[in-house]
């Protein structure tokens, strides 16, 4: 693999190539958990990189439908065991776990999907995005993607998570396995996550904890024309472990009172 690395970097188009093929085969991730923690390859970026430099545009016809790219569409779908309703896509260089489902959403190069998870109607997982197994994108989710710092972290959604409608993750946030986040949550690197089911806040940026049950929230903050309310993701329970992952969910939805 070193000297796969390597040659990528000496922007080999031939080494390129072979990268962008053994991520769609799900050989090699853009980010993967090791010891813990989670670890970006900067270097399969890169061949991300160098695989739009390298490729020419063209015309790309799917029964009446037309693209005109430089990255062509997965194939095989039915041979890898996937499900992708029309018009959902998924581009060549991104990989998808058997028994994943494809609504007519949007699955972008070096991505990384799960086996029992869901892309819903009109989400998108951005370039590079992590997406653990049997995590649930409900409609209109959209989980940025990022090619540039190639160092920079993808967002990441771990196992069993469940993300609300029309939610926001982006600039390398970590849900961390089995949250729940409440419909419109907007998580940005920036944003801050605040725990407030005890006495005193406490405060998180860049992940939501495990099994955390999340809302959108606003706090006060004063500027020179006055004090106007910010944005900030609240913690307000924690989702039960259960072996019955669909139980536990459907108590924390209820227990909570949180919209999907």
């Amino acid at each position: 693999m070193k000297d796969l690395e390597s040659r990528v970097r000496a922007g080999e188009p031939d080494a390129i190539r072979e990268t962008i093929a053994r991520l769609d085969r799900g050989e090699l991730r853009v980010a993967e958990k090791i010891d813990g923690a989670w670890t970006v390859h900067a270097w399969v970026k890169e061949a991300i990189l160098g695989f739009f430099r390298i490729s020419q545009m063209e015309t790309i016809e799917v029964g009446p439908f037309e693209f005109h790219d430089k990255i062509p569409l997965k194939r095989n779908l039915a041979a890898a065991g996937v499900r992708v309703v029309p018009p959902g896509t998924v581009r060549y260089g991104a990989f998808v776990e058997r028994g994943a489902i494809i609504m007519p959403g949007y699955v972008n190069i070096g991505a990384w999907v799960g086996a029992g998870s869901m892309v819903d109607t009109w989400a998108t997982v951005g370039s590079c995005a992590q997406i653990g197994r049997g995590v649930h994108l409900s409609g209109g989710v959209g989980i940025g993607g990022v090619l540039e710092p190639a160092s920079a972290r993808p967002v990441i959604i771990e196992d069993g998570a469940f993300i609300g409608s029309r939610c926001i993750v982006v600039e390398g946030v970590i849900v961390e396995e089995e949250a729940v986040l409440g419909a419109n949550v907007v998580l940005t690197a920036s944003t801050p996550i605040l725990d407030v089911t005890g006495p005193e806040e406490v405060r998180y940026v860049g992940r939501v904890p495990a099994r955390s049950v999340v809302v959108p929230g606003v706090r006060p903050k004063r500027f020179p024309a006055g004090e106007y309310g910010m944005p900030c993701a609240l913690i307000i329970g924690k989702r039960q472990a259960s072996t019955d992952q669909k139980v536990s969910l459907n108590a924390a939805l209820r227990d909570f009172g949180v919209s999907v």
